[in-house]
C-alpha cells in the first residue's frame, strides 16, 4: 500500500508545484552572522521565484521565539539585523520551519514562535529536500 508521503517521493517534478529551494539552518545566537546568511540567502532564493522554506533546526530554533532577537542580539553598526533579515524573508514569501524535535528538547511550543514560523517534523525535511532544486546549511 502506498503511502501519501510515498507518493509525494514519487511524483514528477512537474507535477510538484513551484521550484523548491532548502536553506537549513542549525545556528542562532552562538553565531549571528550565519543566521542572518541563513536569512539572506533564503531571501534571495525566494526573490529569484523559488518556493523557499527555511528549516531551523538546533540553535536557530531560538531566534524564532517570541522576543529572542530583541533579547539577545546587539545591533552592530552598518550590519542588518536579524530583525531585518527575518523580516525580509518574510516579506519575500520565505515559509519558515522549525523542527519539532528540538522544539521539544528545548520545551518551546508553537505558540512560543513568531507570527508566521510553523512547527514542522523532520520528515518534512527530508521529504522536502529529496525533490528540492537546491539546498544550503548555515
Amino acid at each position: 500500500m502506498q503511502t501519501t508521503m510515498d507518493h509525494a517521493l514519487t511524483k514528477p517534478a512537474e507535477e510538484c508545484g513551484p521550484d523548491l529551494f532548502i536553506v537549513l539552518c542549525a545556528s542562532g545566537f552562538e553565531n549571528i552572522a550565519r543566521a542572518r546568511s541563513a536569512l539572506m540567502f533564503a531571501s534571495l532564493a525566494a526573490s529569484a521565484d523559488y518556493r523557499t522554506v527555511l528549516y531551523c533546526i538546533q540553535n536557530a530554533v531560538d531566534i524564532m521565539v517570541k522576543g529572542g532577537i530583541e533579547e539577545q542580539e546587539k545591533p552592530q553598526p552598518g550590519v542588518p539585523t536579524l530583525r531585518q533579515r527575518l523580516d525580509e524573508a518574510l516579506e519575500m514569501g520565505v515559509e519558515i520551519q522549525c523542527c519539532t524535535q528540538t522544539m521539544t528538547n528545548k520545551k518551546i511550543s508553537e505558540e512560543d514562535l513568531l507570527p508566521g514560523v510553523k512547527a514542522a517534523g523532520a520528515m518534512s525535511l527530508i521529504e522536502m529536500t529529496s525533490r528540492a532544486k537546491g539546498s544550503l546549511s548555515f
